[in-house]
């Protein structure tokens, strides 16, 4: 019997999942494989957790919902703990697969793990197949070569909604054929030294990880409560779950397909109304893009402190007094305070909060935005490596946007956001 591996990584769903629809088309069984990566667990470079409790927990519930859903459909889902290129050619020769499927990635840390893989299946005569599983647009549909990816967003929006194509998403598998696999079970957060987060039921975002709460928070968004006409207008909001359409914590693990939501946003215009708000849900889809696709083309240099323009160098310290004060939300800078403890207590922030308090990171306490980055990686439970570290250096000046000094105006932003101080006594009080 042909069987092939599927190594689920940043792609936890069984809608709209090319490897796994290619992988069961190609053979006669699969196995499907999660590896819990000790080093996303580790420690970054100023000694943040990689993955914070909240992060980390949503992480175990989407794969663990994963798992069900594959047992559902008459497979199972195969858990590991330790280094993916070294434990999956062994699960491959286990199971004399020929071949292992999985979602390519563009980042450092992720690429080297790839290449150790390659390496290692290369030597046992095992095959590989790589797909891009994270964006709406496929990057062979993109108007122009990776290379001539323009540095600015307006462009890249401007060349792409010129000539957008989005393929459909794919069809959910129903019934799968997988071999008799191990008995295995989930690990916990304690296997790897991580708290139990404790819920706050002040968050905006009080929901679990995983592909079918992603889908269900969809059809609420935008079927059952009709929220989507106005995203324009609300998406600046700052309490509550529906003020944005909370999306991108199921995104960024890929529980939920960037083209399911296109469709189903594209549906939605069809059936109840085209306007702004429809658009801007879109619009946000392909900043996501070009934060993924520029991380492809500039690749370390995504990460440096002096970032990827040739912009003339800014002076930053690695100030820890400066960095923990504002970390803890005890600048004294009440609106700041406020987004960094809904952050510490949630692992959630509004987009309206990051960009302020970044800002002021920046260049209120000239304190390294890279500190700022990382806190950010460990913390948020949408984090996408891409958006996060390009927003960052969006902000510093250093990266998409070529202007410097873009800083935010604090007093004007909480009067303007935040008006009645509500926000403010939410989370000060």
């Amino acid at each position: 019997m042909k069987t092939k591996i599927v190594w689920f990584r940043n792609d936890l769903r069984l809608h709209d999942n090319q490897c796994l629809v290619e992988a069961i088309e190609k053979s006669d069984q699969i196995v499907a494989v999660f590896v819990f990566d000790p080093r996303l667990f580790g420690t970054g470079k100023f000694g943040f957790p990689k993955s914070g409790s909240f992060k980390a927990n949503f992480l175990m519930e989407a794969v663990s919902e994963l798992k069900k859903s594959l047992q559902n459909c008459g497979s199972d889902l195969l858990v590991l703990k330790g280094k993916p290129e070294e434990l999956l050619p062994e699960v491959a020769i286990k199971y004399n697969a020929s071949a292992i499927y999985f979602s390519k990635e563009v980042t450092p840390e992720e690429v080297k793990i790839e290449d150790e893989l390659l390496k290692a299946l290369s030597k046992k005569n095992i095959d590989w197949k790589m797909f891009s599983t994270f964006t709406l647009i496929e990057t062979e549909n993109l108007p122009f070569p990776l290379h001539q990816m323009p540095q600015m967003f307006t462009k890249f929006r401007k060349l792409v909604e010129g000539d957008l194509q989005i393929n459909k998403p794919l069809v959910t598998p129903i019934k799968i054929e997988s071999p008799l696999l191990d008995q295995n079970q989930m690990p916990d957060l304690a296997d790897f030294g991580i708290p139990i987060p404790v819920a706050d039921n002040r968050s905006a975002f009080p929901c679990k990880g995983g592909e079918k709460q992603g889908q269900k928070r969809v059809t609420e968004y935008l079927w059952d409560k009709d929220l989507l006409k106005n995203y324009f207008d609300t998406r600046n909001g700052l309490i509550g779950t529906d003020y944005s359409s909370k999306f991108s914590p199921w995104l960024a693990i890929g529980c939920l397909s960037p083209r399911y939501i296109y469709a189903e946003v594209k549906r939605y215009e069809a059936e109840r109304i085209e306007n702004k708000s429809t658009y801007w849900l879109i619009f946000e889809l392909l900043w996501r893009d070009f934060f993924h696709f520029t991380a492809a083309k500039h690749y370390n240099r995504f990460f440096a402190q002096d970032g990827y323009n040739n912009a003339p160098k800014r002076e930053w310290e690695d100030n820890r007094e400066k960095f923990d004060k504002w970390k803890e939300g005890n600048t004294g800078v009440d609106f700041i305070d406020a987004n960094m403890r809904e952050l510490k207590n949630t692992g959630f922030m509004s987009n309206r909060g990051r960009q302020n308090v970044a800002s002021y990171l920046i260049n209120d306490l000239k304190v390294n935005w890279l500190m700022g980055a990382e806190y950010f990686e460990s913390m948020l439970i949408d984090h996408d490596v891409c958006s996060n570290y390009g927003n960052w250096s969006y902000l510093a000046g250093i990266g998409a946007d070529p202007r410097e000094n873009r800083i935010f105006n604090i007093e004007k932003q909480a009067n303007n956001y935040d008006p009645k101080g509500e926000y403010r006594k939410l989370w000060l009080n």
